[in-house]
């Protein structure tokens, strides 16, 4: 009988079935939409006190290097644990410690996520609604034959390469996200814009607001297209067709999902254009993951002539927040037609547009880019990870990287 998984490990650990207390500042709380391919997300993460974090880390405290696994959606994803952050765990979540002595975490986290172990993860899974992992099947998964240590150093030091690039671009999107909305706030929350010295405020709907300045409806500024209902028994992860963005899409940039179906093109997406999502959270962003068409309760908002995107995005972003902390549904938040074209923006005179649009394009156009670049590395290295681990491409004869310590 071969290996499973919990013979290469010295401890998988089920944990926690409730929500943690949360606060704006503290430890994160690791929840399944915070396990990536190989590694944490942690934009928009929970975070817990102190107290919270050691009672909730008394069973068993996670380490540098261990691994956490999904139960469900986005279920079979696995991440490892970074060196220097204390996190604790969250429903549906497994931590997963391995015996270094047979496979070093760095190896084991890709090789988790090769086909041979995603496809076991999926043919396991179950459940009538939502598709999810039991610990004995978790524990029971058959492993590949495992290389040598140094080959499994190898093989784990190209692919963490390619993650450690697409970190790097993901935190300097992070700031040029950060500095767009500094500047936002600074030139039309507090209203000092160039020239605003000599400008007096007047009153408004909104309250004071520089003169000159007016109160329009977001379909004033913008056009906006809703989704098309396609037809989900025709979706295809991969394959022929293209792909549709629902509402899970937006914020990775990418969708796997296909379809043949062939609608109306006012229904297609491009790269650079702004998309909510009108359920549940609605994730608001600037797609870049290419053409593709916009599945129903996906909304895309392009601005009109002489309206920067840039300035469009951040316009709205506050209200689309605003919405999503006050509607409630009864099981799922919905945003409706009808919320959007009750929005109100305000709206700058040309000059401060056009001054506005010169600052933050760029920086938008920056973004972008870096998120394409990010779009091939994580393309390359789903590429090569599947023939890494299957021994298609032999590492043998490649020098040890030192990239990861013995």
């Amino acid at each position: 009988m071969g290996l499973t998984l919990n013979d290469v490990c010295l401890a998988i650990v089920d944990c926690e079935h409730k929500t943690a207390p949360t606060q704006p500042e503290g430890h994160p709380s690791i929840r399944t939409p915070n396990i990536g391919r190989g590694r944490l997300i942690l934009e928009g993460v929970n975070r817990v006190s102190d107290d919270t974090y050691k009672q909730w880390t008394q069973r068993m405290e996670p380490m540098a290097g261990d691994l956490i696994l999904a139960r469900e959606a986005p279920i079979g994803n696995v991440a490892i644990v970074p060196a220097g952050l204390k996190v604790c765990l969250g429903q549906r979540t497994v931590l997963i410690r391995a015996d270094r002595a047979k496979v070093l975490p760095e190896y084991l986290v890709y090789m988790m996520l090769g086909d041979e172990i995603q496809g076991r993860i999926h043919s396991q899974s179950n459940g009538a609604t939502v598709h999810h992992l039991n610990m004995k099947d978790i524990r029971g998964l058959a492993v590949p034959t495992l290389p040598s240590m140094a080959e499994q150093r190898r093989i784990a030091a190209i692919l963490s390469a390619y993650d450690d690039l697409i970190e790097n671009n993901t935190r300097r999107i992070a700031i040029l996200e950060e500095m767009a909305r500094r500047i936002y706030e600074e030139w039309f929350v507090r209203f000092r814009f160039p020239g605003y010295e000599g400008v007096r405020m007047v009153e408004s709907k909104l309250g004071l607001v520089p003169e000159g300045w007016s109160v329009q409806g977001l379909y004033d500024v913008a056009d906006l297209t809703y989704g098309f209902p396609f037809k989900s028994n025709l979706f295809r992860e991969g394959g022929e067709g293209l792909g549709v963005i629902r509402i899970r899409d937006i914020r990775d940039d990418y969708t796997a999902t296909r379809t043949t179906e062939d609608v109306d093109l006012k229904y297609r997406a491009a790269d650079g254009d702004i998309l909510v999502g009108m359920d549940g959270a609605f994730h608001m962003g600037r797609w870049a993951g290419g053409v593709a068409w916009l599945n129903q309760r996906v909304v895309r908002i392009r601005p009109k002539a002489g309206i920067p995107r840039s300035w469009l995005f951040w316009v709205t972003r506050e209200p689309i927040k605003t919405l999503e902390a006050t509607i409630v549904g009864t099981t799922v938040a919905h945003l409706s037609a009808r919320d959007l074209k009750g929005m109100q923006v305000l709206v700058p005179p040309t000059a401060v547009l056009e001054a506005v649009g010169n600052v933050l394009e760029p920086m938008s156009d920056l973004e972008l880019t870096l998120k394409k670049k990010n779009a091939n590395l994580r393309a390359t290295r789903d590429l090569l990870l599947p023939k890494l681990i299957s021994g298609e491409l032999d590492v043998s004869a490649m020098p040890e990287s030192e990239a990861i310590a013995a």
